[in-house]
This record gives structure tokens, sequence and C-alpha cells, in this order.
């Protein structure tokens, strides 16, 4: 069986399996930017280029890539390490500390081959401070 739900990813379910298959635009949907700080340089930003702040009641990271800042999942989806244990590699890809998954700052994609997917969502850099958005509603929230 095959679904499609616009702007998630595509998803095949094969004997009560899901598998994430690609993703057209995991964030085409609305959403609510919440401040973090006043400014990029108040986050705690460890050696390794990565931050934690608490979005929502919920842990999340942030990196640090050529002068961009990215928001990403505090866990990874494999086996749930902490991602800012692990680093940030030469190519702009955040790698888990357990078993050195990799991960675009860009997408979440898995650039390793394993096919997991890393949440992540959009940063504004304003003259107010920074801001994460997250999106709004929706059925796909519960997972988050």
């Amino acid at each position: 069986m095959y679904l499609y739900f616009p702007g998630l990813p595509h998803l095949l379910i094969t004997d009560y399996s899901l598998l994430i298959l690609s993703s057209t635009s995991s964030m085409s949907g609305k959403f609510s930017f919440h401040k973090l700080a006043d400014h990029p340089n108040e986050l705690s930003w460890a050696e390794n280029g990565i931050a934690v702040a608490e979005l929502k009641g919920k842990k999340i990271c942030l990196g640090r890539f050529k002068d961009e800042i990215f928001a990403f999942a505090y866990k990874c989806p494999h086996a749930g390490g902490i991602m800012a244990d692990g680093y940030i590699d030469a190519l702009g890809n955040v790698v888990c500390p357990l078993h050195r998954y990799k991960f675009s700052l860009q997408n979440g994609r898995n650039v390793s081959g394993e096919g997991y997917y890393l949440k992540h969502w959009p940063v504004e850099i304003r003259e107010e401070g920074v801001f994460v958005g997250m999106e709004e509603g929706g059925f796909w929230n519960i997972f988050h």
C-alpha cells in the first residue's frame, strides 16, 4: 500500500511495518516561530559547534555550519543517541556519537545510507533574536 500525505514523507506500508522512502518537502506546512535567545552568542555552544536548547518543553539541538544555524532533534532516530554529543563534519552533516550515522543539517536526510530521517526545524536570525519554527497542529505532530 502506498500513501501520500502532501508535505510529508512518502510512506510504504507492508506487513504492518512502516518505511520512510523519501521526502518531497518536509517543511512545507505553516510554522509558528519561537524565540530561543536574543543573540546566537547567548546559546551555550559546545566545542563541536552544537548547542542544546528547550523549545515548547522539548530539548532540541542547534548546529553551526558555514555561518548558518540549523535546528534538529536532540536524539538520533536510530538508537536514541544524544546528537549534542556528536559532531558536525566538513560537509555539513551532524554525526550521531553512537553508530556514526550522518544526517544533513539542511534537510534531515540520512546521508550515510541507513534510511533514517532526523527531525529538523527552520531557524531565523532576526534583529530581535534567534527563532525556531515549529509546525502548527496536524496529525504528525503527535510523533515529534
